[in-house]
């Protein structure tokens, strides 16, 4: 049985827990602690302070193990820690958010930086009627026409598992071509 490791990335209230829970077979190992600070208690009430934890089997030979990381950047030290012998990574955003799309980016070279494996962007609310259009997140985001960005609505399962099959189909290209 082969194992694939996933890392689950982005700003502070992009869906990551959602995105997991969504798709985890397994019930959501989750961090989640009260947020302290007014400012962010008016986005949400908790937040992931070191990992969220899902597993998925996707047939008898293949597992992915999902690992979302802390959004807040006082929690950053487990970026790293959670990077260590992931497969790829998904940075999520959040298409109604733009004044987190810097942080998004910024997160994303983080992420190169560790480990030169393949990701995909995932635009989460794409059913908000407030949702940024993919193109308009493209460039805000600065990613190039290769880069996957993908439309996702993390309380949707189907759209998850789309967002985790482009990722997978990614690694398990790379493992083919023998990097």
């Amino acid at each position: 049985m082969q194992t694939v490791k996933m890392v689950v990335t982005g700003p502070f209230s992009a869906g990551k827990t959602q995105f997991i829970q969504s798709v985890s077979e397994i019930d959501v190992v989750s961090t989640e602690r009260k947020i302290s600070s007014e400012e962010e208690r008016s986005v949400k009430s908790s937040t992931t302070v070191a990992m969220d934890f899902g597993r998925i089997t996707v047939d008898e030979d293949l597992v992915l193990y999902l690992f979302g990381t802390p959004g807040q950047k006082r929690f950053d030290f487990m970026w790293e820690i959670l990077s260590e012998g992931m497969l790829g990574f998904i940075v999520m955003v959040d298409s109604t958010r733009p004044e987190t799309f810097r942080e998004a980016r910024s997160i994303l070279e983080t992420f190169r930086a560790y480990a030169p494996t393949p990701f995909v962007v995932a635009a989460n609310k794409q059913d908000a009627e407030d949702a940024w259009e993919l193109e308009d997140v493209r460039h805000a985001l600065r990613l190039d026409s290769k880069t996957k960005l993908l439309p996702c609505v993390a309380i949707d399962r189907n759209t998850v598992k789309t967002v985790l099959l482009e990722l997978l189909y990614s690694i398990l290209k790379e493992m083919d071509s023998g990097k």
